[in-house]
């Protein structure tokens, strides 16, 4: 990585979440040289659909053999799947959670962050909410010596870990709401959105990603042929940025990016 890259980082819950949630975001980015990089906190181990696997291990396995053929597709520079327990984020240590992240934003040093916002997104997964609050606040302390400041200095991953601040945070605004076997939640609130992005035919390329998770097809089946007509924009919230701002004045995902020091 050189100073002067522009860097996007999106943090993620499980494989598919890329593709499904932020994957023409990705191929926006790739398409303008931008450096992507993927931190998935979980391998999916205990998703709902499992096609036949023969365990939590097996699934774990396949999906992350899933996202790597995903990865490709959407240009992905680099990506990286955690340990943490599908479905038992909420039981982490949230300090240590956000430690873990911060740790790869001082790594990584992306301009730009994605991630799901609070409500959960498609789905609601309280892994996705989470991982929404965790990566807010490692947005945020990134820059501050105060937190964590034992990774300072710290050799991780090929880079000696300093403070740093990203200039751009985003949350995915989902574009509709299907909880399996809760109905009643189709009208739950969301996130809304300050930016729209069609994605024309990216759009298709972004479901040739999410297909790549074979292990998932039941998500498809179950939402339908809708699903195409979706993966052809998505929207996003900006949560921070340098400055007093209007979020409605914001000219672009990765216009107004300052080049580093």
């Amino acid at each position: 990585m050189t100073s002067t890259a522009r860097r996007l980082l999106c943090c993620t819950a499980h494989p598919d979440d890329e593709s499904g949630a932020f994957g023409g975001a990705l191929l926006l980015a790739h398409q303008q040289n931008i450096e992507t990089s993927i931190v998935c906190l979980t391998a999916g181990q205990n998703a709902h659909f499992r096609a036949g696997a023969k365990d939590s291990e097996d699934l774990a396995r396949l999906r992350r053999k899933e996202l790597a053929a995903a990865c490709e597709i959407l240009g992905v520079t680099r990506h990286e799947v955690l340990d943490f327990a599908d479905g038992g984020l909420a039981q982490e240590n949230f300090y240590s959670l956000v430690g873990v992240l911060v740790a790869r934003i001082r790594q990584l040093r992306p301009q730009i962050v994605l991630t799901f916002g609070g409500d959960g997104g498609v789905n609601l997964h309280r892994d996705h909410i989470v991982l929404s609050l965790a990566t807010t606040a490692a947005f945020h302390w990134a820059f501050r010596p105060e937190f964590f400041p034992e990774q300072i200095g710290v050799e991780f991953q090929g880079r000696r870990l300093q403070v740093y601040r990203p200039q751009k945070l985003y949350y995915s605004s989902t574009p509709f709401v299907s909880v399996r076997a809760h109905p009643e939640l189709d009208s739950a609130p969301t996130v809304p959105w300050s930016l729209n992005i069609e994605l024309d035919s990216l759009g298709e390329r972004k479901f040739d990603a999410f297909r790549c998770h074979t292990t998932q097809q039941g998500v498809i089946a179950r939402v339908g042929p809708s699903i195409h007509e979706h993966f052809r924009r998505e929207r996003y919230l900006l949560a921070a940025a340098p400055g007093l701002i209007e979020v409605t004045k914001d000219p672009g995902l990765f216009e107004g990016i300052e080049p580093d020091e």
